[in-house]
């Protein structure tokens, strides 16, 4: 499946390409001449793209996907009955109370230097062709190359300084014999900002690329992913850099990188539509049900339902069950009254606004449309028995009976809704298959539609550059402007003419109420526990099942004892 990249590269960068990815099968080499392997166009061309596939998987690979979540008052892996129970793994998540022995905490670290690692071998690939013309290379190709590769390994070590805060970086591979020292928070900040900025002007705009444009890093792509840096600055390395961020988010949105406009439906980011060159998504990976489709893995979305709901409910049978891992917390104990803490409850979070048009059960209209976002109560199904269309229920794996999919966990088994259970418990080991609303964000549109897992995973899209801007616009105490950048996206999400929309003046915001609303817009897509940090409640916090932890050393994560073991000169985070 994967090219030969004839890499030189050492014992520990090799450990690292090797030990990371589980869909890794090529043979490494140890030293192969370049100028063997670089003589013609193709080459190079392969060259530049090897570090983006393992990219794409890496958006959920080694548990990444899982403990943003997980870790989060978003989602949570319950224990149903003995299902997903996993020696407390998920659960440790959910507590924050995960060890240096936690598969995460070394599958991530892997999981960002191999990208590191391959993003920076083929760049310094790019850097020692002296005459692309020889390569059938234009010097301008050349040039974009090379700054796309600076950018995807900005990405990664951006995400890699959010994970562990303490990380080494890495500018060259070639010719290296071990792994370097930690640098601080601050020297790393540095980094990612200089080469975003050193690589912009070398980027193409979306309009350079045209229908290819999709999984190529443009200029706006890298200027969003320093409005991340710029937002959560203060947390990285205790300077605010929302000035800045304002600065970067607002000409993205004038257009300064090239023009683009929001989705006018709430569901077009994450459609089979939005790789044409007039979606909001600014990056994405391509996807397709025949290749690569990261986001639709078991390491994601496709095990954000009840076994059944994919092939009987929405009639998809290539992928045969899914598997319920991930499902929302709840909102309500299991009386049906809602809890009392303010984080969390994110179904709740929706129902605030009850003419939410995401708030509709999820259903498949045919000819490549749905509707709603969620899963929940009966899920009808229809089979024939007996030469006879029969309307049926979904059922799950521990009994023989419907199930009702409610925001509560506990105990329900065969329990008609709104008939209260015995068992009043609640909490991540005590769930059955009724419990966790569960988001379909992504469409799985039946086995006979076309477009069926061709969605792009929007890793960075336009409505996230409104929210920052408006962040920074609130926190700078201009709610009316804030406001305006927030509806300018939350109308697609509600009838014309709703109510729900914000008033002009923003009297609705507060610290809270910027919370929910990123939560809600950005449900799901990796990014809850950041968000949570940034706004100072992931430790802090109460939510479902859930106290505050003992002090701050949980907003980054240890260093995995099999990392420390390779490379002696990391020192471990503090507070593990």
């Amino acid at each position: 499946m994967k090219k030969n990249l004839n890499i030189k590269i050492a014992a520990l960068f090799i450990f690292i390409i090797i030990s990371g990815c589980t869909k890794l099968d090529e043979k490494i080499y140890d030293k192969v001449d370049q100028s063997v392997f670089l003589t013609r166009r193709e080459d190079v061309i392969r060259d530049f793209l090897r570090p983006f596939e393992h990219a794409y998987w890496s958006i959920q690979g080694n548990d990444i996907f899982a403990v943003n979540e997980d870790s989060s008052d978003e989602f949570g892996t319950f224990n149903r009955q003995g299902d997903w129970q996993n020696g407390g793994y998920y659960q440790r998540m959910h507590y924050h109370t995960w060890t240096i022995n936690d598969s995460f905490t070394s599958g991530a670290w892997t999981a960002f230097y191999q990208g590191i690692v391959l993003a920076t071998n083929s760049l310094q690939d790019m850097e020692s062709i002296q005459d692309p013309a020889k390569l059938n290379v234009t010097t301008a190709e050349l040039a974009d190359f090379k700054a796309e590769l600076r950018t995807l390994r900005a990405w990664f070590h951006l995400r890699a300084l959010d994970y562990y805060r303490n990380i080494e970086i890495v500018k060259e591979v070639k010719n290296q014999t071990q792994g370097g020292k930690q640098v601080s928070p601050q020297e790393a900040f540095n980094f990612i900002e200089s080469e975003l900025k050193a690589a912009i002007p070398d980027l193409p705009t979306r309009s350079n690329l045209g229908a290819n444009g999709i999984g190529r890093w443009t200029q706006a792509g890298a200027a969003a992913l320093l409005a991340r840096l710029y937002l959560n600055a203060k947390v990285y390395t205790g300077q605010e850099k929302f000035i800045e961020c304002a600065a970067v988010s607002q000409d993205i949105i004038n257009g300064k990188y090239g023009a683009y406009t929001l989705d006018n439906k709430w569901d077009a980011p994450f459609d089979y539509t939005n790789s044409q060159p007039n979606s909001e998504v600014i990056y994405g990976f391509p996807a397709s049900l025949s290749r690569t489709h990261w986001q639709y893995d078991g390491g994601m979305y496709f095990f954000g339902m009840t076994y059944d709901a994919a092939p009987l409910y929405c009639g998809f049978t290539d992928f045969g069950q899914s598997n319920p891992k991930y499902a929302l917390q709840p909102g309500r104990d299991v009386d049906s009254v809602e809890y009392g803490f303010q984080l969390g409850k994110p179904f709740v979070k929706f129902q605030k606004y009850p003419d939410d048009l995401r708030l509709k059960l999820y259903k498949n209209l045919g000819n490549s449309k749905r509707e709603g976002m969620f899963l929940y109560g009966y899920l009808p199904y229809q089979h024939n028995v007996n030469g006879k269309t029969v309307t049926d229920t979904v059922k799950g794996n521990k009994g023989n009976y419907p199930l009702f999919i409610r925001d509560q966990v506990g105990m329900f088994l065969s329990n008609k809704p709104g008939i209260k259970p015995t068992d009043k418990e609640s909490n991540m080991n005590h769930a059955d298959h009724n419990s966790g609303v569960f988001m379909l964000k992504y469409p799985v549109y039946p086995t006979t539609d076309p477009n069926r897992i061709t969605s792009a995973y929007a890793e960075v899209r336009l409505s996230e550059v409104y929210y920052t801007l408006a962040e920074c616009k609130y926190r700078a105490g201009d709610r009316a402007g804030a406001a305006q950048l927030l509806n300018a996206v939350r109308q697609r999400n509600y009838p014309a003419g709703s109510p729900s929309l914000y008033e002009t003046g923003g009297s609705q915001l507060n610290d809270q109420e910027m919370l929910d609303e990123w939560g809600r817009e950005f449900l799901g897509e990796n990014r809850r526990r950041t968000d949570l940090i940034r706004w100072g409640v992931f430790s802090s916090g109460t939510w479902w099942d859930k106290k505050p932890d003992g002090d701050k050393h949980t907003e980054i994560f240890p260093i995995g004892l099999s990392i420390m073991n390779i490379n002696p000169q990391l020192v471990q985070n503090p507070g593990y």
